[in-house]
């Protein structure tokens, strides 16, 4: 067995030893124990011991008002970042670059070469068009990239060859390299996931690699999900960015996914909720010992080869891949923000109550990630040579960060309010009780603050709408309805956390769910 053989775990089935195999599955089970426990102790200290309920509650909000005013700060920061690195000229960089000191086997920038996969399951022939159109358009040099459009078999032979035909009869002489790619279903080892598609067209891109005779050390790999429109100067910033940080290729780059493309289509409520997706990810640019891939990423095209590709077996990928070369480089491995913005898709649907379910099955399919808490960590215990304070740092951000997404809400807006329900006549004629209410209703008041903030923001990133005669006007709507924030706190939040977080407690696996894209037909 190899002393890395942890790598490649996804179950605890996987795992041959006995008590490794019960270890895997308490980690597995840690993320929803915490949250049950959290809110059975809550209910019960309430009926018990009220005060000191009331006590932590009240140091929890201003706890999370302190972190969201703390977090404020860090999006003004990105905000203007991003909007810098939005007019810097790329080229001109890359052209005035005199040499390349940190290790990479090459002379000029223009030996970097982009590999591209779009990975797709019957998505649109407008989404997919937009993605690789929004390529088409990039400052990068085309004679440099390779992109790779990764069909499903399972989607249908009538829809590939359909799809296929207009996509290739269009951008088939664009790009140095254009090809489509079909993988097999069903194939041992595999499950139905984007991952597996995507690895079946990467290793693809490692035979034409060969054949070519390209370094792996000059291809920058970017796995970008199927609505992913990529910012005119991405690939350039990208490019800028591996010839100069310190070490490219334990490296892997994450932009900024504003999910805009479709912001007009979507109901306020989806509106509001894929612009706090926006604002979180702005936040953790300005946190890079902290940041974890997500969704739409690059990195160095060798790391992905040396760690034998994204495991066929997984639904969070995005993390996954991350977390694959931090234990294989033994914790020399890191994120670096871009700053650069890439656009995708709001949830939107050919209805409302359509829209809704789409809005819980993406969040709990993101909350799932709660699973990669049982590889990691187990992958600490395993790995000696990675610093235990980088250990600590990063398990603790991940565990307490899904902690809260499913039960600060619960605690802030419902059970806060316990221990006036349920502390018996005793407590409810302290003074304490009494004013309860009042100083928790104060800090929330406050807390609207975050709300103002993130309207202020929404005004300055929020397309105008297509043909309307009253932009302004529609901006200020969209401004206003962040007033349902509490609402998806709870419904769109809390619990598709709790769900994915119970699930994996019950050994009730979840396969993966792509999230189905709608946008009005092309004219």
């Amino acid at each position: 067995m190899s002393d890395k053989y942890y790598l490649r775990i996804a179950f605890a089935s996987d795992l041959k030893k006995t008590g490794e195999r019960i270890l895997f599955r308490f980690l597995e089970m840690l993320p929803g124990l915490l949250t049950w426990l959290s809110f059975i102790a809550a209910i019960l200290l309430s009926y018990f011991r009220p005060i000191w309920v009331s006590i932590f509650i009240i140091i929890f909000v201003i706890y999370w008002l302190s972190k969201t005013l703390y977090f404020s700060f860090h999006m003004r920061a990105s905000y203007r970042k991003m909007k810098e690195n939005k007019e810097i000229n790329w080229l001109d960089k890359l052209n005035n670059l005199n040499r390349v000191s940190n290790g990479l086997p090459i002379t000029d920038w223009k030996d970097i070469y982009h590999l591209v996969i779009l990975p797709m399951y019957k998505e649109p022939y407008e989404v997919v068009r937009d993605s690789i159109k929004s390529l088409l358009v990039t400052d990068y040099p085309k004679d440099r990239m390779i992109v790779i459009l990764a069909q499903e078999e399972r989607a249908g032979e009538d829809f590939n060859n359909d799809l296929a035909q207009r996509i290739n009869q269009e951008f088939k002489n664009s790009f140095y390299q254009f090809f489509i790619t079909i993988h097999p279903k069903d194939l041992p080892g595999e499950i139905a996931a984007k991952s597996s598609n995507e690895t079946w067209a990467a290793k693809k891109a490692k035979e034409l690699a060969l054949v070519l005779s390209i370094p792996f050390e000059r291809i920058i790999f970017s796995s970008f999900d199927i609505d992913t429109v990529v910012s005119a100067n991405y690939f350039s910033c990208l490019t800028y960015h591996y010839l100069t940080t310190p070490k490219p290729l334990r490296t892997s780059f994450q932009p900024i996914p504003l999910f805009l493309n479709n912001v007009w289509q979507a109901p306020g409520i989806s509106r509001v909720f894929s612009f706090s997706s926006s604002f979180w990810h702005l936040i953790n640019q300005q946190r890079p010992e902290k940041l974890i891939t997500f969704s739409s990423h690059s990195m160095p095209f060798k790391a992905l080869v040396d760690v034998n590709f994204k495991q066929t077996d997984v639904v969070s990928d995005d993390s996954r891949i991350f977390w694959q070369c931090l234990l294989y480089y033994d914790g020399d491995y890191r994120v670096e923000p871009l700053n650069c913005s890439i656009s995708m898709d709001a949830n939107a649907a050919e209805t409302f109550k359509r829209t809704i379910i789409n809005m819980y099955k993406q969040q709990r399919r993101w909350a799932y990630g709660a699973g990669e808490i049982a590889y990691f960590t187990f992958g600490f215990l395993k790995n000696k040579k990675i610093p235990l304070k980088r250990k600590i740092s990063l398990a603790f951000e991940v565990i307490e960060g899904h902690w809260n997404w499913a039960c600060a809400p619960i605690l802030i807006f419902v059970l806060g309010w316990l221990p006036i329900f349920l502390g018996g006549a005793e407590f409810t004629q302290t003074i304490f009780s009494y004013n309860l209410p009042k100083i928790l209703g104060r800090i929330l008041t406050i807390s609207t603050l975050g709300l103002i903030i993130s309207m202020y923001y929404t005004f300055y990133l929020l397309p105008p709408k297509p043909d309307s005669k009253r932009p302004k006007l529609n901006i200020l709507w969209a401004c206003f309805q962040w007033v349902l924030v509490p609402f998806t706190m709870i419904f769109f939040t809390a619990f598709p956390a709790i769900d994915a977080q119970t699930r994996l407690l019950l050994g009730k696996y979840m396969g993966f769910w792509p999230t189905p894209k709608h946008r009005k037909k092309l004219l």
